[in-house]
């Protein structure tokens, strides 16, 4: 059993910043940090103050998280990234709203005093003494304090205050992670209601100090709790009166959506899984049908979600083929006319959307990827509209004179059909590229339409089928957003951007089999109708081909792709080769190419030269980031692991982005969740000489000075199925809608021979809405009898203690 918590997050985009370039605009960016810990970044927006992103992610969290915060920056080629301001959900805030938070809200100055991180150690008690009660506080160590100096670290010390008392610790040099161990006493009257205050600040020599954080304790709590020794985290200084600067810097749109789960152990899902499973074997000829009732009162806005989970569940059972066919059947069956097949937003259109991303995202790359590529390099200005065209935006021909409208739009008119014609051959030879899982979809789809529209009349319906997944569900909009799929790490100027807009154009034009009613739609696209027409052919051919396989064939290709193990991620990164006790440095690393698959960590001199294992993935212990001070890069992670004999060892991998370094944490941290031995607490400086960098601690197999974070992850298209998560929350959606499925049985009761349906939960269930009915109170008993019923807490914190 397990308590779970994930955020998604969309940033959509910003209104109104400041301008901080000497242009008058600037290149705004959004960095996303979870208790101050940077998670993700967008893409840069060039030139502008209003920048549009519309980038999504979905972060998995501890439970014990407190804030997710946005920071806008201005991205700066020659000087340090300007803070234009930044807006701060707390975790309090995020479980108010259900729903989700949505909306604009104004971004805020960054307040240095308010920028704290990190956890100080603390024992607390209070002892009798001659006289009175003595109040001793114990400073012990603290973590993760922010870098406040240039060398990325801080010279931390503490000031312990009470009731007009002060004391101070030594100071730390060179440190986030210092140890004190100093003991401090304070006389206590009788019948004291003051606070204790314990700051931690960063010494320096010629500035003023830096505020690092504080706690408050409430005495009189302390002394009913008394004695407690734990972990505080640390809280900024919100004595000063803010600036009133809302709306001066401009506004963020976002949508974040906190989402904490109490997972229960497999068992208790299987009831319902085995239901669900047994509907989709029987097929159309089902008793309940309840895949279809699910669709009934599923409502529109969480629609993909439940599309989504439903997937994954049936993927991992082996079944996903048969419930994309179920759903096939369900919409053919209430389909009359040809033209509004699969074009609504059903949970068959949900479903295959989310089956082409999980089953089929490796395989758009390997055609896409190169046609997206050429386009970003080429940046070439293409438009095909006369009302749009801009003579003045292609400069000068080769005759040094001003080109016409004509010669623009026929320069266009070639690099589309280059580009339409290149992304058609590609496709045409893809088909045993193709999942055999997709294919063998597909020919389900093509066959189910084909029966349902036999006549000479419907000839192309099968195939637009096909198309309206394949191209308009799929290809296309990975055309007109390709950082949405991965394909791009920046998002589209706007020049690149018009060329995959009117791209995707031609491709969902090939896909509608070149009907009239899409020629006639935009008529300025007529310059391309002979290659959308060999295409249409091209992609005919291409789609017989596809749906052409087997029960045999389909299990050998399957076996044939499941021998090759795609890598779970690959990409060039910089590995620490240095050996000794000189300094580290980040030119000490050398560049590979390395492959994480579900065996080990490897890397090569090339994407295709000989692959050399660097780690056995059961060896791994942590994946986790270097502090920067350590290589004088913010953007390193170490992997600890066990060699063959049983010795730990650490891998130093240089990425370039920060990006990069979560999205490769994230990936190894995922495959080796289920390891035994994995560690709890790492050390994120490096030893050099004879200490850690961090802590400065002399023994270098000692007990680590931070707490790991193996469940910090984000999600991505390929990460491992969890059957019991997509369970549980296939649960929690039909525990939602449940009024609805007991207004149902009541129907079907009162429809039927009385007697022969259970209209109430205590009697024995008959048909399939009934059990799973029974199934649904089962596991809302398992959840209100499990022992984590609140959030978890750290061991030995004291939070409650805070005021």
């Amino acid at each position: 059993m397990a308590k779970r918590s994930s955020l998604y997050i969309r940033i959509v985009e910003g209104k109104n910043l400041p301008a901080k370039d000497i242009t008058g605009s600037s290149d705004p960016y959004c960095i996303v940090k979870v208790d101050n810990e940077p998670i993700l970044r967008t893409a840069t927006v060039w030139k502008t103050l209003c920048p549009f992103w519309g980038e999504e992610y979905q972060v998995h969290l501890p439970p014990t998280f407190h804030a997710v915060a946005f920071y806008v920056m201005d991205e700066d080629a020659l000087s340090r990234d300007d803070v234009i301001g930044k807006v701060c959900l707390t975790r309090d805030t995020l479980a108010s709203h259900p729903k989700g938070f949505s909306g604009w809200t104004h971004l805020t100055e960054v307040d240095p005093d308010e920028e704290v991180q990190g956890e100080i150690h603390l024992r607390l008690e209070v002892r009798p003494g001659a006289r009175a009660c003595r109040l001793r506080c114990s400073v012990l160590e603290a973590r993760d304090l922010a870098p406040k100096d240039r060398n990325g670290a801080s010279d931390p010390f503490v000031r312990v205050r009470y009731k007009g008392r002060t004391q101070e610790t030594s100071i730390v040099k060179k440190s986030c992670y210092p140890r004190w161990n100093e003991t401090f006493e304070f006389e206590l009257e009788e019948g004291a209601t003051e606070v204790l205050c314990v700051e931690t600040w960063d010494w320096d020599l010629v500035s003023r100090n830096d505020f690092l954080g504080k706690v408050v304790i409430d005495i009189q709590r302390l002394q009913v709790a008394q004695p407690e020794e734990g972990w505080f985290r640390l809280q900024p200084d919100q004595t000063k009166s803010r600036r009133h600067d809302e709306g001066n810097l401009g506004s963020l749109q976002l949508e974040v959506r906190l989402r904490d789960e109490m997972v229960l152990p497999s068992s208790c899902y299987q009831p319902l899984v085995q239901l669900l499973c047994h509907e989709v074997k029987l097929g159309m000829q089902g008793p309940g049908q309840l895949i279809s009732l699910i669709e009934e009162t599923t409502s529109t806005e969480c629609r993909q979600d439940v599309a989504t989970n439903l997937l994954k569940l049936f993927l991992g059972q082996g079944l996903a083929k048969d419930f994309l066919d179920l759903l096939f059947q369900l919409e053919l069956s209430r389909t009359s006319e040809t033209n509004t097949l699969f074009r609504s937003n059903s949970l068959a259109s949900k479903s295959m959307e989310s089956f082409l991303k999980v089953a089929g995202m490796q395989y758009l790359h390997g055609v896409l990827g190169p046609i997206i590529n050429k386009v970003f390099e080429e940046k070439k200005y293409v438009e095909l509209d006369p009302s749009k065209v801009e003579v003045k935006d292609v400069g000068c021909s080769g005759l040094h004179r001003p080109q016409t409208e004509a010669e623009v739009l026929e320069q266009s008119a070639q690099t589309l059909r280059a580009h339409l014609g290149a992304l058609l051959s590609a496709l045409s030879r893809s088909v045993r590229a193709c999942p055999a899982v997709v294919r063998a979809t597909f020919r389900q789809l093509f066959r189910r339409v084909r029966e349902r529209f036999p006549g000479a009349q419907h000839e192309n319906v099968p195939f637009i089928a096909v198309t309206s997944f394949l191209c308009l569900r799929f290809f296309s909009p990975a055309i007109m957003s390709p950082k949405l799929f991965h394909l791009r790490e920046r998002h589209a100027d706007a020049r690149t951007s018009r060329t995959l807009l009117l791209l995707a154009k031609a491709v969902q034009n090939v896909g509608n089999m070149d009907t009239p009613a899409s020629r006639a739609k935009e008529a300025w696209m007529e310059p391309l109708q002979p290659t959308v027409r060999q295409g249409v052919a091209q992609l005919k051919d291409f789609i017989t081909k596809l749906v052409d396989i087997e029960e045999k064939d389909e299990l050998d290709l399957q076996r044939t792709l499941s021998l090759q193990a795609p890598p779970v991620k690959e990409g060039p990164l910089f590995i620490h080769r240095t050996k000794g006790k000189g300094p580290l440095m980040s030119s000490s690393f050398k560049k590979l190419y390395f492959f994480l698959t579900t065996e080990a960590l490897s890397f090569a001199k090339t994407p295709s030269s000989k692959k050399s294992a660097l780690i056995k993935l059961a060896n791994i212990r942590a994946a986790e980031k270097v502090e920067e001070k350590s290589f004088g890069s913010s953007h390193v992670m170490q992997v600890i692991y066990t060699d063959d004999v049983g010795r730990p060892q650490t891998a130093y991998l240089q990425c370039k982005c920060v990006n990069e370094l979560n999205q490769w944490l994230s990936a190894l941290r995922k495959v080796s969740i289920n390891n035994t031995g994995l560690l709890g607490s790492y050390h994120p400086g490096i030893f050099r000489g004879d200490k850690w960098s961090c802590c400065h601690q002399k023994e270098k197999t000692g007990q680590g000075c931070d707490k790991t974070r193996s469940r910090v992850t984000l999600q991505e298209w390929n990460d491992p199925l969890d059957h019991d998560l997509e369970a549980q929350l296939i649960y929690r959606h039909l525990l939602g809608v449940e009024a609805m499925l007991w207004e149902r049985h009541r129907e079907l009761s009162r429809g039927a021979e009385a007697g022969t349906v259970p209209a109430s939960p205590g009697e024995a269930p008959k048909d399939s809405l009934a059990q799973l009915l029974r199934v649904l109170q089962d596991l809302r008993e398992a959840h209100s009898s499990s022992p984590a019923g609140s959030l978890p807490s750290e061991p030995n914190c004291l939070l409650e203690l805070q005021t």
